[in-house]
């Protein structure tokens, strides 16, 4: 195995992205989707169907809310916050099989997958900076 081949696989062992998320949802994988970001962030919107667990209680809450055989999806804001490393730390320090979603919720929501808020489900953004959008 080259140096390449074992970097590459390793992280996508350990990292996965905004669409394979959303696809593993769709199919009704078994996994949960954590956003580990503060209480301010989630309020202003999340993707739909995560739990909320700021990094800094996942040491204290993981155990009794989440079974230890359950895989785990953690993300934060975006590229530039690295949240979801010290979830996905946290997670694995417990035990859990850990996965960070790159590009974390601002990605998530650029690229038209449904999220919400407080108030409900939020209108859909497809952004073609990111992604093709086809009419």
């Amino acid at each position: 195995m080259t140096l390449a081949h074992e970097y590459f696989s390793t992280r996508l062992a350990f990292e996965t992205d905004p669409s394979d998320v959303y696809a593993a949802q769709k199919a009704g994988e078994r996994f949960v989707l954590v956003d580990v970001r503060g209480d301010d962030a989630w309020l202003q919107g999340r993707v739909s169907g995560a739990v909320h667990m700021p990094y800094r209680d996942i040491a204290e809450r993981a155990a009794t809310e989440i079974p230890a055989d359950m895989p785990v999806v953690v993300y934060c804001w975006s590229p530039g916050c690295n949240a979801g490393q010290k979830g996905a730390l946290e997670f694995s320090r417990l035990g859990y099989a850990v996965r960070e979603m790159i590009g974390g919720y601002e990605y998530w929501v650029r690229e038209g997958q449904p999220f919400e808020n407080d108030e409900g489900p939020c209108e859909r953004v497809f952004d073609p900076t990111v992604m093709v959008v086809r009419r």
